[in-house]
């Protein structure tokens, strides 16, 4: 492990924490979805560095390019929703600081609680490659007829699209 490992690892944990925090108390849907990009981003960060590459560019395509987008595009095509108000504003409160309390202090009795053994892990070793062999060499029918399923919903969608327009 190199010296600077702990310290990405810090950083990345923070990022994460932070944006997921920010998700929770934003009161702009927006704002929200931005920080949700935050956390995706420290996810796929922190599984690159523990040697999930694939997992990690994974997450950033699906994730980031896809639900992220889906997600902006539903929060600004529906008008009006920042106005909702709820009935009780307060009762979440009262009911989430004894739920987070009571959290804390089981995973703090579960983390005290337990005998830790250090373990040295291995070395890891880069995945995609690997992957991309056994797709393109055992697996290539399924891998070709997905593709193939994927490009007629492709196109089914875009003349489907181009229905409604005309």
């Amino acid at each position: 492990m190199s010296p600077i490992e702990p310290l990405v690892f810090t950083g990345l944990s923070a990022l994460t924490i932070t944006a997921c925090a920010l998700i929770a108390f934003s009161r702009n849907l927006v704002y929200s979805a931005f920080s949700l990009l935050g956390a995706f981003a420290g996810i796929a960060g922190l599984m690159i560095l523990l040697g999930a590459d694939f997992l990690g560019i994974i997450q950033i395509l699906v994730y980031v390019g896809g639900i992220l987008v889906l997600y902006l595009f539903a929060v600004l095509m529906t008008a009006g929703i920042g106005d909702v108000k709820l009935s009780n504003p307060m009762i979440s409160v009262k009911i989430a600081v004894p739920a987070l309390l009571l959290l804390l202090i089981l995973l703090g009795k579960l983390i005290y609680g337990t005998t830790w053994f250090v373990v040295e892990a291995p070395q890891a070793q880069p995945t995609t490659a690997a992957i991309g062999r056994t797709l393109l060499k055992e697996y290539l029918l399924p891998f070709e007829l997905i593709s193939i399923l994927l490009l007629a919903a492709l196109v089914g969608a875009v003349a489907a699209a181009r229905r409604e327009v005309k």
